[in-house]
């Protein structure tokens, strides 16, 4: 059948599953948008506030689902728009397709109105680019663009059309999706030295991150985690691929790890390091890290093999095929002495806050209890983000939504939305700080507007705190430029953009806010005053070795 090149995108999603896409219109992109106004009932568009709310939310609808995400997007200012969002999915390896449209083909390459190469542009933050300049490809170049998304290492992929390729016509004839490949590379030998590494342990730990929530393999961790009698650590990809409830569990571990974590990996005799790639918030000190160990690294990517840690054996390949090898094959390991080790650290290094006061882990233990861990809680870049990383116990993968590699400031709210429409059975919270919550505020209009009832919690300590605590500890107190105490209220802001408010400043007013959004059934902000100086422990400074850890009472101590 002939169709126009917006038609034909249009069938391509539905004949990818795409039942949702974020986006805001513009004119190069208008025959795709007039095609969508055809297919509203089979496809949902969600009309975000910002190019670069609509690339978090179909980020965060992608983490939340194990589906690609989709956003649309016009020409020049449209496209850069989407650069952050799409630069914050390949750093954490979500499968995205962000399907832009550019100026007519005869005004390419000369300066034309709205004409940006954003194929160019995002080169280095995608696994590929496409510009199509004929109708008659663009049908295979949308599908090899939702393969390769999905294919091995997930990551963004970006699909420029010229406008007149989205009106001319072609035949169009449907297919169905093409398989994802694996493309695991290990051997035999590789799985063997695996073993033969794993048997003769006696003080295994196990490394996880977010490769394992990707290959959807946190039922075959759980089984390898009993089978080696060994304790576990995430990254905080990585949180909600292994129950955070169980005894096994440690915490995270790196910069702002948990003591247990990180003292723990200094004491092991063998590092497994499953779907991860040792970045430098894991590994602040790369000379001094888990120096008494061997390390076996499991990766479905060759190049992250001794990228940034020397690997004693690694095996390439999707790691929920290769765990259920090792679970078939490994016989049940005991190591009693060293869980007994891992259990004097937890007794002697637990998390802890002070608890006189409103408080941020205070905050998300209320949301923990409230929710009954189960909730999707998304989070911006900051204090915030590493409490909630602490202090709430994932029990599911693809609960826990977060800008690791990029640490991109106003994520959440958008990714927020992108889960609530990917997972509506969900309770969706985000957390933010006030400095993050300021950059895309806006989107409180997008949830109000489709009326999705998200809980937008602001833990206000009006200056922008992790960094604050930088300069504290570092910079002798030289608070430059990181103090945020104006006359924005952020309940007002909230209100005048259709959401529910609640103002918190007690520790007694934090539950009943908590329930009350839960039950609205709409959008609510709920802001919650803390102290300035408040600040994330424990902590490892950049450079220092994990097993220079410290908190509060060492720094205490130390002066």
């Amino acid at each position: 059948m002939q169709l126009t090149g917006a038609e034909i995108v249009i069938e391509c999603l539905k004949e990818q599953g795409v039942d949702t896409v974020f986006g805001y219109p513009g004119g190069t992109i208008l025959n795709i948008y007039d095609a969508l106004y055809k297919h509203s009932e089979e496809i949902n568009h969600i009309l975000t506030s910002h190019e670069q709310g609509a690339a978090h939310a179909a980020d965060g609808y992608a983490r939340a689902t194990g589906k690609v995400g989709v956003c649309l997007a016009t020409s020049g200012p449209g496209a850069t728009n989407l650069v952050t969002g799409i630069a914050t999915a390949y750093m954490d390896s979500i499968p995205m397709v962000a399907i832009t449209a550019n100026v007519n083909l005869p005004a390419l390459g000369k300066d034309s109105f709205q004409e940006v190469d954003i194929a160019g542009v995002t080169m280095p933050i995608t696994k590929h680019g496409y510009i199509v300049k004929d109708v008659n490809v663009l049908a295979d170049t949308l599908r090899k663009a939702f393969k390769i998304a999905m294919s091995g290492r997930p990551g963004p992929v970006l699909v420029d059309i010229t406008k007149d390729v989205t009106a001319n016509k072609c035949e169009f004839t449907p297919m169905k999706p093409a398989s994802i490949e694996k493309m695991s590379k290990y051997t035999e030998n590789d799985i063997a030295a695996a073993i033969e590494l794993i048997q003769k342990a006696e003080k295994p730990f196990i490394y996880v991150g977010g490769g394992v929530i990707a290959s959807g393999a946190s039922d075959e961790l759980r089984q390898f985690v009993q089978k080696l009698d060994a304790p576990v650590c995430d990254t905080l990809i990585g949180k909600g691929a292994f129950d955070g409830r169980d005894e096994a569990y440690t915490g995270m571990i790196g910069m702002h790890g948990t003591k247990v974590s990180n003292l723990g990996v200094c004491e092991c005799d063998l590092l497994i390091a499953l779907g991860a790639r040792f970045s430098d918030r894991v590994v602040t000190s790369p000379a001094n890290f888990a120096k008494n160990a061997k390390v076996l690294h499991i990766d479905i990517d060759a190049a992250e093999i001794n990228k940034n840690i020397k690997t004693d054996v690694a095996v390439v390949g999707d790691v929920k095929e290769i765990l259920q090898i090792l679970n078939r094959r490994l016989t049940a390991q005991k190591h009693p002495q060293w869980l007994a080790r891992i259990k004097e650290l937890k007794e002697t290094y637990p998390l802890s806050y002070d608890t006189s006061k409103l408080s941020c882990p205070f905050v998300i233990e209320e949301i923990d209890r409230v929710t009954e861990g189960k909730a999707v809680i998304t989070t911006d870049v900051g204090q915030h983000q590493m409490w909630a990383a602490q202090y709430y116990r994932y029990s599911e993968p693809r609960t826990f939504l977060s800008s690791g590699g990029l640490g991109t400031m106003g994520y959440g709210l958008g990714a927020c939305i992108g889960a609530k429409m990917g997972r509506p059975d969900k309770i969706c919270i985000n957390i933010a700080g006030d400095g993050c919550f300021r950059m895309n505020m806006n989107e409180l209009a997008t949830a109000s507007r489709y009326n999705i009832p998200i809980i937008q919690v602001v833990i206000n300590n009006h200056v922008l705190g992790m960094v604050r605590q930088w300069q504290t500890l570092f910079y002798d107190h030289r608070y430059s430029q990181t103090v945020l105490n104006d006359k924005v209220d952020f309940c007002k802001v909230a209100e005048g953009l259709g959401c529910m408010a609640i103002k918190v400043t007690s520790k007694e007013e934090v539950a009943p806010a908590i329930e009350k959004a839960v039950n609205f059934g709409g959008p609510v902000v709920i802001e919650c005053i803390i102290h300035e100086d408040d600040k994330v422990f424990p902590m490892v400074a950049p450079g220092t070795p994990n097993s220079a850890v410290f908190d509060e009472k060492d720094l205490e101590e130390k002066n």
